[in-house]
């Protein structure tokens, strides 16, 4: 009975152990699956990393990389000088290098405010802008008046260059003026003596008001907002009849033979009835030619008001554009200086001798340059009266020129 018991004992153990390793069996076989396909991913994402790391390596290699080279540096010392122009049609840049975009161009002798200087480029004013042009055509020397002008013979007559800058506004320019040189005791000095009006058809031609186009600041014979003005206007008559264009004609004459008498050379815009020269030519020829400009007129009104100069009107744009920002303070003084010549011979000045006017004139001057007005229609215009005139201008010439 007891052997009974033991061998099922021992069968039921068997059993059980037999159970239990079936039991067992699915688990180690999907233990085991499960290791082959995570080693199968594995393998499979080794592989995918490998292809991309390939393919990547290929693009490099068959791609050429690009080296961005770095602009060098430009180390301005601070200065705050006035400089000259020393060549001509030279570039002013928006930045130091030759392939920043241009702004404008400037030619021999034409001053600028320099605030930076390097080796290669200079940091100047532009319209109240900082700008930059290189350093080797620039000098803090004054260049000499032969340097800055044409040097012609006496008795030649000049025409109007194309090639000088601003030549390519002016819309009448046939005409030529004439140079006279005095015989004695010279001063080496030009003065363009211009009498106003006298070109036939000129009241019919607009030109550019100025050389950025940008629109009249005050009225005149255009009104202010236009961005164009008559090329010549014909001048007022008189309250006896006479033409404006002939009096000034016989007051440049006149002014010739003073300033000839003293040693100055003179530069006659206009000798007849009609010189097909408009403002701008006018002006352009006087800027390589002379030393300073007068334009000879007599006032509109009717009042017999006295004498003045066309001041450069106290607007911030119009006294920041060139050529008037690097020469209205010098137009002021060679105003200032006329209005006190002809004060000192007795000529009725009206109020304190100026009045603000934006002109062709004087937005294209760059030499020293101003309308001056002698009176207006009620004014004497004898020879006697011209006479007197021409002396109190010549007086106010050597005075600044003196200065």
């Amino acid at each position: 009975m007891r052997l009974k018991s033991l061998m099922l004992t021992a069968s039921l153990a068997l059993l059980i152990s037999a159970c239990g390793a079936n039991s067992k069996q699915p688990e180690t076989v999907t233990s085991n699956e499960a290791t082959k396909q995570a080693q199968t991913e594995t393998e499979q994402e080794s592989t995918s990393n490998v292809a991309v790391a390939s393919a990547i390596n290929t693009k490099s290699v068959s791609t050429p990389v690009t080296t961005v080279a770095r602009k060098e540096s430009i180390s301005f010392e601070t200065v705050d000088e006035t400089v000259y122009v020393k060549g001509d049609n030279v570039n002013v840049r928006a930045n130091p290098d030759t392939s920043g975009e241009k702004i404008t161009s400037f030619n021999k002798g034409e001053e600028l405010k320099r605030i930076g200087k390097s080796d290669k480029w200079s940091k100047v004013m532009y319209k109240d802008k900082e700008a930059y042009i290189a350093t080797e055509f620039l000098t803090t020397e004054k260049p000499k008046v032969e340097e800055t002008k044409v040097q012609v013979a006496d008795g030649a007559e000049i025409g109007l260059d194309p090639s000088w800058k601003y030549a390519d506004f002016s819309k009448i320019n046939s005409g030529k003026a004439k140079l006279y040189k005095a015989s004695g005791n010279r001063k080496n000095k030009v003065v363009c003596v211009n009498a106003g009006h006298g070109t036939s058809g000129g009241s019919s031609v607009k030109t550019l008001s100025h050389p950025d186009s940008t629109p009249k600041v005050t009225g005149g014979t255009t009104a202010a907002g236009q961005v164009t003005s008559i090329a010549v206007s014909g001048g007022m008559t008189f309250a006896d009849g006479t033409s404006e264009a002939s009096v000034t004609l016989a007051m440049a004459k006149v002014l010739k033979a003073e300033l000839l008498s003293r040693g100055y050379d003179v530069l006659m815009i206009r000798e007849s009835d009609d010189v097909q020269l408009d403002n701008i030519a006018r002006t352009v020829i006087a800027n390589n030619n002379a030393d300073c400009h007068l334009a000879l007129h007599w006032d509109s009104t009717s009042s017999n008001k006295g004498a003045f100069y066309m001041s450069v009107p106290n607007v911030a744009s119009y006294r920041a554009m060139e050529p008037v920002a690097s020469n209205w303070q010098k137009h002021h003084k060679l105003g200032d200086s006329v209005i006190s010549g002809l004060r000192g011979v007795g000529t009725k000045i009206f109020a304190q001798g100026s009045l603000e006017m934006d002109l062709t004139q004087t937005s294209y001057s760059t030499i020293p340059s101003i309308d001056i007005e002698l009176g207006d229609k009620a004014s004497s215009h004898d020879e006697s009266v011209l006479k007197n005139h021409a002396k109190g201008i010549a007086d106010g010439l050597d005075a600044f020129f003196a200065q």
